[in-house]
Parts: C-alpha cells; structure tokens; sequence
C-alpha cells in the first residue's frame, strides 16, 4: 500500500474513533512483560519533603504528597507505584491541618517518621507515632492536623489504580456530613503492638514471621481491599524465594538488608520505600540485626477473584 494511502487510512480511522487493534502490542498475548522493582530511599526522599514543607500553606496544596511513580511501568500501565496500588509521601508541618474530604479509594496511613499528629476518621480520633497503622477505608470522611513539633512524615497506600480502572474513583471535598456512628470500628494499629505480635508469629513458607493486621469485628483482611503485614527476618537470615500474582509496596521500619527482585538486588535501610512487582521471585535478606518490615498488598483482591498464586523456593 502506498504511504499516501496508508495516511489517508489512518485520517479516516481518527475522524470515526477507531483504532486497528492488529497494531497493538497486548492484543496478541505476546509475553508479558514483568514489571521491575524499584526503591525510593529515604536518603534522597527526605531533602524533597524538606522542600515540599517549604511550599504554601495548606490553604494551597489539598494534600502534601510525593507521590511514588514507577519509572519503568509495564506496557499498558497507567503511573502508579506498583500495579494496581499507588503510594505516597505525605507530610505536615506542625500546626498545620489539612482539611477533611472522602473518596471510593481505600487507603491506609503508615507513619515513617515524626510524631504528634492525628487523623481523624468520620470524627474518631487516631493518634499517629511512627510505625502506626492508620485506615481511612472508602468514603470515610478523613483530616489530618499536627500538634507535634517536628514535621511528620508518612506513606500513603491507595487502591486508586484498581478503582481508576474499574471506573469507580470518585472524591467529595468537605465540610463533613452524615458521618455514622464509627464507635466500635478500629482504625489505628500502634506499631509496638504489631511487634508485639510478629515476635510471637509463626514462620511462613519462605522462612519470615508475619503478623496480618486484621479486622477485630471479622477477623479478616484489615480493610476489603488492601492487606498489611509487619514481616520480621533474623539477623544474617535470607527468605526462600517466593513468586506470586499479587503486588505490594513495602517500607522498611527497623534494620538493614537487601532484596532480590528479579534481576535486581536493593538494598534498604529504615524509611526507605519499595515496590515489589508481580511475577519476580523475591528474596529478602536481613544484615547484622533483626528487620521489621511493614507490607500493604492487592493479595485479598486476588484471592477473592481466585487470580492468585504463590510459588516457593525458585530463584
């Protein structure tokens, strides 16, 4: 066919809106491409967010997020932080408040650095230290206001991916109404408790002991859509290598160490932040003290869709 023809074809196609799908690269199920890891150190985070705090009031800025995108997405991906999942750094200057707004997304606070803050959820008060779980699930009404001292620094975790994808993202700004009666629901986890509780776990598959905040009226996964773990490894200790279906950001809370995704080795220390993509056999390795790691996970999306698997000990 001559060019001429061929653009002329093409004219035609963008005036009725329709696009060959011959020509595009995930209709012919070709190999899927596995997404690589990534690691946002706190090292290089911190003078950002040192920046950021510099920036104009609150009265600005809806919220004062970094929010962490993947350089290397897989192909068809929107930007996100891993799929499906889409993480932050938000912070807070002391005596700053950012005002309260609600969203389908569900989304989980776990404070990285700093203290003194709360997070109000539908009017209940949560107190944020570092290593705390704080949950503001879907269409819960949530503000943020800081009494501390020194600024406060914690990583946002949003199903907004899945919900972007599915259609069902919608936000409504304040002020607060028809809030329910949330007096028997738990929205904080202090960090010393899941600790507590690690220390006490059992060893999974891969070597790791895990403690799965859970929902105390069901018993199951914390929020619907996203699961957490706090994972301890031993000193010197490396985990068998596992691969699975599902997706997580990870932040490093106490130790030193590295992981294996893939093709790639990082190495982590306290604060740092990282993605762990589906699809690559992960390892993590602890140097000479015990690491505690804090996990937010699609896994119970894709369990409840029967999508999810898990395999040990590859490499």
């Amino acid at each position: 066919m001559q060019t001429t023809e061929m653009t002329d074809m093409r004219r035609a196609w963008r005036e009725a809106n329709v696009s060959p799908l011959w020509e595009y690269a995930l209709a012919h199920g070709g190999a899927r491409a596995i997404e690589r890891a990534h690691l946002w150190p706190w090292r290089t985070m911190k003078p950002l967010i040192d920046d950021a705090l510099r920036l104009g009031g609150m009265d600005v800025v809806e919220r004062r997020v970094l929010s962490l995108i993947n350089p290397e997405p897989r192909l068809g991906a929107g930007p996100s932080t891993v799929v499906n999942l889409t993480g932050g750094l938000q912070c807070l200057a002391p005596g700053e408040s950012a005002r309260p707004h609600r969203h389908s997304m569900n989304a989980i606070r776990f404070v990285l650095d700093g203290r003194g803050a709360t997070t109000i959820v539908d009017g209940k008060r949560c107190t944020m230290e570092a290593g705390d779980l704080v949950l503001t699930p879907g269409w819960t009404w949530h503000e943020h206001e800081h009494g501390g001292a020194e600024p406060i620094v914690w990583l946002d975790v949003l199903d907004a991916q899945l919900h972007r994808y599915l259609g069902t993202d919608a936000f409504e700004p304040g002020p607060v109404h028809d809030v329910p009666d949330v007096s028997k629901e738990t929205y904080r986890f202090p960090w010393p408790d899941a600790v507590a509780a690690v220390a006490k776990a059992q060893r999974g598959p891969d070597g790791a002991k895990r403690h799965r905040y859970v929902n105390p009226r069901t018993g199951g996964p914390v929020m619907d859509l996203l699961d957490c773990y706090a994972v301890e490894i031993d000193a010197g200790t490396e985990t068998i290598p596992v691969r699975t279906s599902s997706h997580a950001i990870c932040a490093v809370m106490e130790g030193r160490g590295t992981s294996r995704i893939g093709g790639d080795t990082l190495a982590w220390e306290p604060k740092d932040v990282f993605s762990l993509p589906d699809g690559n056999w992960i390892s993590h390795r602890a140097d000479s003290e015990t690491v505690r790691l804090f996990v937010c996970t699609d896994r119970e999306i894709l369990r409840r869709l029967d999508l999810l698997t898990e395999e040990y000990g590859g490499k």
